[in-house]
């Protein structure tokens, strides 16, 4: 195959790995996809593993996060040139991982050997997917481990987290290049992907956590609010009427959910005598609220992006991890001429501190995410083991028809997974869903419509490994293999073998 010709499969790769994740859930593709890559790596330059590394980002990463274009032209009304401009431009960026990746195995690691294959390209893989999920705000979307969800991998989540299933995966990939490339050697490669997915298997049967009290009787009332709607002040009062419906008309719930910001207004400008109802409705039946709102500090200059208990039991949760361009601005100097082209309601909040108790409701702690949050499993594990169950409020009218709400219910189903407690994902336009301890969704609505969908969950007690140590294990784990692989490829060199 000639230089160009690989260049070229490199970027096809990259292209068929979204097709891994939600809504297509072609989970096989999630090794085959970097499999490719690692094989192409092998040969050419450092220069030419960047290249294809950048190649196959761009591929990944311009599929993948399509849904950034939906959102800056559909919904926050930039130029369509422009829109196309800097999405494009966040995925190249994106794709600098990948191609850092291939040059520094290139170079540090030239010798043609299965160590490499087997343990030093997935270990650079897991921890280049953990950097690009911390640096700055972190983009922790397409990491591998996302992808097997509702595979036999994601049954190691509650050991070692996304993070580790994403190793588990690109360690999967090793292990079809090496079975690949040394035939005479292909049973060491075969029996990794042995062990790896029959270790998924048994998994499957271990109980991370017990049940804590009575099932809770649940509600997620979806309003389908459109965005265009939504921050006019002349549809307020129709669009809060709707939520009180829903719930009024919601058979009888423990717990009754709203979306993130579904009331649209700062919590000072709600008319008092419709909170005071919806409480003594919650009460009247034995309920309580968790409603998404927007809240004004006292001190009327800072604006949280929050969550409110109401009924039986009053708190509150403010989000601490902020969406950069959507509410707020980084760098502003040099993003200001991008801001003046995307017209954002709220784009402009502040983050709340990061030690926050867990939301009491309905007699239970809760782990409260909002919207983006929940992509951060260790930000996610803050709440625990104090809550017995999740619970996510978004706003995923931002994303349209694309891809993006059902990325983000794969990730909502990796945060149950890993701290085996059942999520509940409340969103405007859907899809919510009702999501068990063990990540399976036992309750999901239909998109874009005004929905109510009713189910019920077992809080859960305890600890996961994930839970107790976040993702130091995985990031130990993939030292140790790097280091491994090092040390043997530089006693290979020093033989002569």
């Amino acid at each position: 195959m000639s230089a160009r010709a690989a260049d070229a499969v490199a970027l096809v790769a990259g292209l068929l790995l979204p097709l891994a994740f939600s809504p297509f859930n072609l989970f096989p593709l999630a090794v085959m996809a970097p499999a490719v890559l690692f094989y192409l790596w092998f040969e050419g330059s450092a220069a030419r593993a960047a290249w294809r590394g950048f190649l196959f980002g761009l591929g990944m990463f311009g599929v993948g996060i399509s849904w950034v274009y939906v959102s800056m032209h559909n919904f926050g009304n930039m130029p369509a040139p422009l829109a196309a401009f800097a999405t494009l431009l966040l995925a190249a960026g994106l794709s600098l991982y990948p191609a850092l990746l291939g040059y520094l195995q290139a170079r540090g690691f030239k010798r043609d050997s299965m160590l490499r294959a087997m343990l030093i390209l997935p270990a650079l893989w897991t921890l280049f997917e953990w950097w690009r999920g911390c640096f700055l705000p972190g983009f922790p979307w397409l990491n591998l481990g996302y992808s097997q969800a509702d595979s036999p991998l994601g049954a190691y989540a509650p050991i070692v987290g996304v993070y580790g299933v994403s190793l588990l995966v690109a360690l999967s990939s090793g292990a079809v290049v090496a079975c690949l490339r040394w035939p005479r050697r292909a049973v060491i490669g075969l029996a990794l992907l042995a062990g790896i997915w029959s270790g998924g298997l048994l998994l499957e049967r271990v109980e991370w956590s017990q049940p804590d009290g009575a099932p809770l009787r649940v509600a997620l009332v979806q309003g389908n609010v459109p965005l265009r709607d939504k921050w006019n002040p002349a549809k307020r009062t129709s669009i809060m009427e709707r939520y009180r419906e829903l719930s009024i008309a919601a058979p009888p719930a423990d717990l009754i959910v709203w979306p993130e910001a579904a009331i649209p207004a700062t919590l000072s400008q709600i008319d008092p005598e419709y909170l005071t109802g919806l409480r003594e409705f919650a009460r009247s039946r034995g309920s309580d609220f968790l409603i998404g709102v927007i809240e004004r500090d006292a001190n009327g200059r800072d604006y949280y992006n929050s969550v409110i208990g109401l009924g039986n039991s009053d708190s509150v949760y403010r989000k601490q991890h902020l969406v950069p361009f959507g509410e707020y601005v980084p760098f502003k100097p040099f993003f200001y001429w991008l801001m003046q082209s995307f017209q954002i309601p709220m784009s402009n909040l502040s983050p709340a501190p990061t030690v926050q108790a867990p939301l009491v409701a309905a007699g239970r702690a809760i782990g409260i995410s909002v919207c983006y949050e929940d992509a951060f499993g260790e930000e996610v594990i803050r709440a625990l083991p104090q809550a017995s169950l999740l619970a996510n409020v978004s706003e995923d009218s931002w994303f349209g028809e694309s891809l993006a709400p059902h990325q983000r219910l794969q990730m909502a189903q990796l945060r149950a997974l890993e701290s085996a407690r059942p999520m509940l994902r409340a969103a405007n336009t859907g899809p919510s869903a009702v999501i068990d301890h063990r990540g399976h969704v036992i309750a999901r609505s239909p998109q874009f419509r005004p929905y109510l969908l009713s189910s019920e969950i077992q809080p859960m007690r305890g600890a996961t490994p994930y839970v107790r140590a976040g993702n130091l294990l995985t990031i130990f784990i993939a030292l140790v293999l790097l280091a491994t692989g090092w040390a043997g490829a530089r006693r290979r060199r020093t033989s002569g073998t």
